[in-house]
């Protein structure tokens, strides 16, 4: 019976590729299967789906972990081992991976590493057990978590030895009672992936113990405001930090979405002296943010970076006002490269998620996605395993931290804050232009020159670019930070 099954099966299958072969190569276009290929060619798999989304649900589509539109050349720089004329640092050395945020403030926030977990709220993203998990694997490896835009939560606060707080536009968190317990405060007036505009929670989503942790009434909804509460103009944000400053000892910050207007915004809060400054790049990440917003707003995470770190130098506030970026920051390639651009250190927030997880997800998949183990909406959210889910992001935080040291020692240095741009080199000319990097197609005492000129176009290389300059200086011209352009 085997034999004669498996024969007519053949025949089955075989007839009926042949049958599906004659049409794709003999019906019209407008007649075959085939059209779905050059449409998704033209509007990409992704575009394809969230339209047939919209066109079901009518409303604004909600996509987790942010924008897949990544702009940031972070591939397109690359790290200066020394060999010869610098030798590598001695593996008997030992890396110093510590930072200090705020290094003004009466109490300033010392960490052992420059990683820090983003802000994700409990509730209007998170479960209880996923935070809770974010803090230990955060206190395990000696660095901060955040809470996001949400209340302080007692679980969260005994389980992270640092806790940053967001005095948020939900206005959850602006009691003095809970903004003492602190070690830092952070004022949440943007995001990347969603600028600052309103969101919503409404009350048939939320809970019982979503309700009390927030404080809301029964048919009240949980309200995330396009500004903060109080605060009418301009000046009324500046008057928020200093109160901040003046009431509390820990260090003071705002978090930002980063745009164009960068330079306009960082002037306007130093005008305070904010202790720290966060940039959220455009590459940002969400539980569940509005596509356009993610994808069409705001200015990508590397030339932010770029923009605000040379600001910062200017104002001669590098090494007193503290820079935190984030936004699509995955690798601990990506980690050295914001390090050596300036950055004093960086959230992770989509890969600190994915490492939570880990082999967790066989528990949700095939039916559910993984994240239904970690929202607060969730399906499987009991399911998650807190212990496991610590052990793994530490797990990963620390992978990080070693491969992040191996780097440095190859650099020549010996910790994470002496990094620095000429520790960099650029692939690309008009980035290196604009980020202080030597651009890798020419030695370093080509640099001043092929920048002077007021090229900016990449040129193909030639016999000319191969010929050493007659009047080429002995030694490089360069500026603190990288080449004089």
């Amino acid at each position: 019976m085997g034999p004669i099954f498996d024969y007519l099966f053949r025949r089955f299958i075989d007839s009926l590729i042949d049958s599906a072969v004659a049409r794709l190569v003999q019906d019209e276009y407008t007649e075959n299967l085939a059209e779905l290929l050059t449409t998704a060619q033209k509007v990409s798999p992704r575009v394809l789906l969230e339209t047939v989304l919209r066109a079901e649900k009518g409303r604004p589509l909600t996509r987790p972990f942010g924008s897949p539109v990544i702009l940031s050349a972070w591939e397109k720089i690359l790290l200066n081992p020394v060999q010869t004329f610098r030798l590598p640092t001695d593996e008997g050395i030992k890396i110093d991976t510590s930072v200090t945020i705020g290094p003004l403030a009466k109490r300033p926030l010392q960490l052992e590493i420059p990683l820090l977990i983003a802000g994700m709220s409990y509730g209007g993203a998170l479960s209880l057990r996923a935070k809770v998990a974010l803090a230990k694997a955060a206190t395990q490896t000696g660095t901060a978590t955040n809470t996001g835009e949400a209340p302080l939560i007692k679980e969260e606060r005994e389980a992270a030895r640092f806790l940053i707080g967001q005095y948020n536009r939900g206005g959850w968190l602006k009691e003095e009672e809970d903004l003492s317990q602190l070690d830092a405060i952070e004022i949440q007036v943007g995001q990347g992936a969603q600028g600052s505009v309103p969101i919503v929670t409404r009350a048939t989503n939320i809970d019982a113990d979503f309700r009390r942790a927030f404080g809301l009434g029964e048919d009240e909804d949980a309200v995330i405001h396009a500004r903060l509460p109080g605060i009418e103009r301009p000046r009324d944000l500046q008057r928020l930090i200093v109160r901040l400053r003046r009431d509390f000892e820990v260090p003071v910050g705002v978090k930002l979405a980063a745009s164009h207007h960068l330079e306009k915004e960082l002037n306007f809060l130093l005008e305070e002296e904010v202790d720290f400054i966060t940039i959220d790049g455009a590459e940002g990440g969400t539980h569940g943010g509005p596509t356009t917003l993610q994808d069409d707003l705001g200015l990508p995470t590397l030339p932010a970076l770029i923009r605000a770190a040379n600001f910062l130098e200017r104002k001669g506030l590098k090494g007193k006002t503290s820079l935190i970026i984030t936004g699509g920051l995955t690798t601990p390639g990506h980690f050295l490269k914001a390090l050596a651009l300036g950055a004093d250190a960086f959230y992770v927030g989509t890969v600190a998620i994915l490492a939570l997880i880990h082999r967790q997800a066989v528990r949700a998949l095939p039916w559910e996605p993984p994240t239904s183990l970690v929202l607060y909406s969730g399906k499987r959210k009991l399911d998650l395993d807190e212990q496991r889910a610590t052990q793994s992001l530490g797990n990963f935080i620390n992978s990080c931290r070693q491969e992040m040291e191996q780097v440095v020692i190859s650099l020549g240095k010996t910790s994470f804050h002496a990094l620095d741009r000429q520790d960099l080199v650029m692939m690309d000319r008009d980035i290196a232009a604009a980020a202080g990097i030597d651009y890798g197609y020419y030695p370093p005492e080509r640099q001043r020159e092929i920048f002077q000129t007021g090229e900016t176009r990449p040129r193909s290389l030639c016999e000319e670019d191969l010929r050493p300059l007659e009047s080429a200086p002995a030694e490089p011209v360069r500026g603190e930070n990288g080449p004089t352009h």
